[in-house]
C-alpha cells in the first residue's frame, strides 16, 4: 500500500481523533474541529480505553517508517493534520508519532498544542497573524503569513478582552469559542493594571515539566467540586510587561520592557537552553493541597515570579532574560518614527513594534545576537496584524506580549 493511500484512509478516521484526546464525551464537538484546531494533549487521570484496530499490529519498523514519511511530507497546514490522524489510530501509533515529532526548536514546525508552549525556532522565525474582533473584543492567532482568500487559516490561539474595575484581563484559549477559566481549552492570561502601564503573563501549567510545584505555595482557583478533574487549578505568572510613562508625549513612541521569569538570561548564550515543556500537566493530587479550599470566581492567588519561575532560575544562578522594544530612528522625509519589518508591517501605528535582547556588556552576549529580533509585531490591515517570533519565545508568551498592545494605555501615549 502506498504512502498516500495510507494517508487517504487515516484521513478517513477522523472520528477517531476524540478518542486519542482521550475526551469521550467530547469527542463529536472535536471531530468538528480538526482542520482548524490543534487537538490538545491533554491526559486524564482515568484513560478510556482505546480499541485497538486492525493498524495497531503494524510491525514496529513498518510503522515507524511510515509516520516518519509523513511527517517529511506534510510539513504545512492543513497537510500536516495527517500527523493528528496518525496519533488518533490507537496507543502505539500515539507514541511513535510524539517520538517522531520534534519541538519547533528543533524542526520549526508546529504540530501538536504543546508546541504553543515551547520555545520557536533559533533561525527562522515562525509568521503569524492576528485578527481582532472589535465587536465581540476577541483577538485571534492565525498560523501563515497573511491570511487566506477561503479563511480556513490554521488557528493556534484566540483571546478575549474582559474589563474590570481596576484591571483589563485576557483569557487566553485553545479554541476560538471557549474563554472559561474552568474549561481545559484555558491557556492563560494577561492582566494589566489600572494606567495599562503595567502586564502580568499568567500561564496555566509550569514552564517546564522539571519544574513541580511545592505543597502549600498555591491556591485552587475553583472549588474541587466546580471544575473537571483534567482542568490545570493554577497561573503561573511567567513574565511581567512594563510600559515607559508618557503623558506629554515628550518621549516618542512607545517603550517597553518585559522581563521572562521562566527564561534564563544564558538562553541566548552560545549552548544555552530555555524551558520546554514536554506534555500538558496532569491534575494535582487531591493531597497536594492542605487547608481551606477558597470559593469564589476570581479568587486565586497565582504564583508570583518569586515562586516556581524564580526558584528554577537561581537553581541556574543565572540572571532572568528581558526584553526590550528596538528603538526606531527618525526619518526626516517622512516626518516619522520608522523601524523595518522587512515587508512585514504595511501600516503605520503606536501598536507596532521589535523586540530584543537588553543585555548589559559584561554579559559577552555577541552584538549579532544583541541585534537579533526576537518578537515583532504590526498592522497590515483593518484589524490584522502580523506576528514573528522566535527562539526563546513560545507562541503562547508572544501572543500574550502582542496583546498588551492592544489594551488602553492613557498615560503612556
Amino acid at each position: 500500500m502506498s504512502l498516500k493511500s495510507i494517508v487517504r484512509e487515516l484521513r478517513e478516521m477522523k472520528d477517531g481523533v476524540g478518542n486519542i484526546s482521550r475526551r469521550g464525551t467530547e469527542r463529536k464537538h472535536w471531530s468538528n474541529r480538526t482542520r482548524s484546531h490543534i487537538v490538545p494533549d491533554v491526559v486524564l487521570s482515568d484513560p478510556i480505553p482505546i480499541e485497538q484496530g486492525q493498524w495497531a499490529n503494524l510491525p514496529p519498523e513498518l510503522l515507524l517508517d511510515i509516520i516518519r514519511r509523513v511527517e517529511e511530507s506534510e510539513a504545512s497546514w492543513p497537510a500536516r493534520s495527517a500527523l493528528l490522524f496518525c496519533a488518533s489510530v490507537c496507543n502505539s501509533w500515539r507514541e511513535i508519532t510524539k517520538e517522531i515529532v520534534k519541538t519547533p526548536e528543533e524542526c520549526g514546525r508546529l504540530t501538536f498544542p504543546i508546541s504553543l508552549k515551547q520555545p520557536g525556532p533559533r533561525e527562522s522565525p515562525i509568521q503569524c497573524f492576528i485578527k481582532r474582533d472589535r465587536a465581540n473584543s476577541v483577538y485571534r492567532l492565525y498560523f501563515g503569513m497573511t491570511p487566506s482568500e477561503d479563511e480556513r487559516d490554521k488557528l493556534l490561539l484566540s483571546a478575549k478582552k474582559i474589563r474590570r474595575a481596576t484591571s483589563t484581563d485576557f483569557v487566553i484559549s485553545f479554541v476560538a469559542d471557549d474563554f472559561s477559566r474552568a474549561s481545559n481549552m484555558y491557556a492563560g492570561k494577561l492582566r494589566s493594571n489600572f494606567l495599562g502601564t503595567k502586564f502580568s503573563i499568567h500561564d496555566s501549567q509550569p514552564p517546564s515539566d522539571a519544574a513541580i510545584q511545592q505543597p502549600g505555595r498555591f491556591s485552587r482557583r475553583f472549588h474541587a467540586k466546580q471544575v473537571s478533574p483534567r482542568v490545570s487549578v493554577c497561573n503561573y505568572r511567567v513574565a511581567t510587561i512594563s510600559y515607559e510613562l508618557n503623558v506629554l508625549r515628550t518621549r516618542g513612541p512607545r517603550r517597553m520592557h518585559s522581563a521572562m521569569h521562566s527564561i534564563p538570561l544564558s538562553s541566548i548564550q552560545e549552548g544555552g537552553s530555555a524551558p520546554t515543556p514536554k506534555s500538558f500537566p496532569q491534575s494535582f493530587d487531591e493531597k497536594s493541597f492542605s487547608g481551606p479550599l477558597a470559593i469564589a470566581k476570581e479568587s486565586a492567588m497565582d504564583i508570583s515570579s518569586s515562586g516556581i519561575s524564580r526558584s528554577a532560575v537561581k537553581a541556574t544562578s543565572q540572571e532572568l532574560l528581558v526584553l526590550k522594544n528596538k528603538a526606531p530612528r527618525w526619518h526626516e522625509q517622512l516626518q516619522c518614527w520608522c523601524l523595518n519589518f522587512k515587508g512585514r508591517v504595511t501600516v503605520a501605528s503606536v501598536k507596532n513594534f521589535q523586540l530584543v535582547a537588553a543585555v548589559d556588556p559584561s554579559h559577552n552576549i555577541p552584538v549579532a545576537e544583541q541585534e537579533k529580533v526576537i518578537l515583532q509585531f504590526g498592522k497590515i490591515g483593518k484589524d490584522i496584524f502580523t506576528m514573528d517570533y522566535r527562539y526563546p519565545l513560545s507562541a503562547f508568551q508572544a501572543f500574550a506580549i502582542c496583546l498588551s498592545s492592544f489594551d488602553t494605555k492613557p498615560a503612556c501615549e
